[in-house]
């Protein structure tokens, strides 16, 4: 299984736009999200399975991502908590996203619609809890698809 982390694949006038506190647009994030796909379809492709971490906000957003992969066979992990929980661990962390541009990806965020297949799991419990949350949730849906 491949783990790939997003924010390791912005490109510098990302990294720089977000930096200087201001927030991406979706022209912005197009080939960013292009190239996550990219990394997706290319484990697909080999065989591999891939967990990929990123700020996949809008419906528009997991649908490039998605690419050519079937519905069926791909299942988001909505992390969320409030935005103090948010706000407070952010403040606390060393990243080039200041807080300052949290309030824009909460105006941004769009829930996952019905078929869209996955889970929201509220990240202000332990480590451990969200976990076995994520967990639970990926081995239901696997034995749901047999």
């Amino acid at each position: 299984m491949a783990l790939i982390e997003g924010d390791s694949y912005h490109p510098p006038a990302n990294i720089e736009k977000m930096s200087s506190g201001h927030p991406l647009t979706d022209e912005d994030r197009r080939p960013w999200l292009e190239t996550l796909a990219g990394l997706v379809a290319d484990q697909r492709a080999a065989g591999r399975t891939a967990v990929l971490a990123c700020s996949a906000l809008r419906r528009a957003y997991r649908d490039i991502l998605r690419g050519d992969i079937p519905p069926d066979e791909v299942f988001f992990v909505h992390l969320h908590a409030d935005f103090d929980v948010l706000d407070a661990r952010m403040r606390a962390r060393d990243h080039f996203m200041p807080p300052a541009l949290l309030q824009s990806q909460f105006d941004t965020l769009e829930p996952l619609e019905p078929d869209e297949t996955g889970v929201l799991v509220d990240v202000a419990l332990s480590v451990d809890e969200v976990m076995d949350q994520v967990r639970e949730a990926i081995d239901n849906w696997r034995s749901a698809r047999g």
